[in-house]
């Protein structure tokens, strides 16, 4: 699995007129699901991002988790992370899981993160969603269950 983490003050997304989801401070999470990724890599995806340190602390330094600041996460599912776009100019998703199994590692990397103590809001899976974010920093981090963290 691939997550884009942004460190947020706020974010929210609509499916046409309707807020689907919206946070204050925390992380706007993009994951997107490959067609071999398993349960494994959903739970190991969650423990990664709610681990991460890179709010700031009293000294200025990225050092606190989602946790320490009392965040939330904005969930989206974004198969486009898995776009490939080295041959020609029209990117393939041919490395994409199926929508199906995709939503079910999605949902399962939200019930993670809400087991671990996160208050988590999503997107519509497969819907047109406008995502408004207001980054913090900005702070971007890439994240992918394939490469060794």
């Amino acid at each position: 699995m691939r997550a884009v983490v942004q460190r947020v003050r706020r974010a929210s997304v609509r499916v046409g007129a309707e807020t689907v989801g919206a946070i204050e401070a925390g992380f706007c999470v993009f994951v997107g699901v490959g067609r071999d990724d398993a349960d494994e890599d959903s739970d190991q995806l969650a423990d990664k991002v709610l681990g991460l340190r890179i709010f700031e602390d009293e000294a200025g330094k990225m050092n606190r988790s989602l946790s320490e600041i009392g965040g939330a996460v904005l969930a989206v599912s974004q198969f486009t992370l898995f776009g490939d776009a080295r041959k020609g100019r029209r990117p393939s998703f041919i490395s994409a899981m199926e929508p199906e199994r995709a939503n079910q590692l999605f949902e399962r990397f939200c019930d993670q993160c809400r087991r671990m103590g996160a208050p988590v809001q999503t997107g519509r899976f497969r819907a047109e969603m406008l995502v408004s974010i207001e980054n913090d920093g900005p702070v971007t981090i890439l994240l992918d269950t394939k490469k060794t963290f």
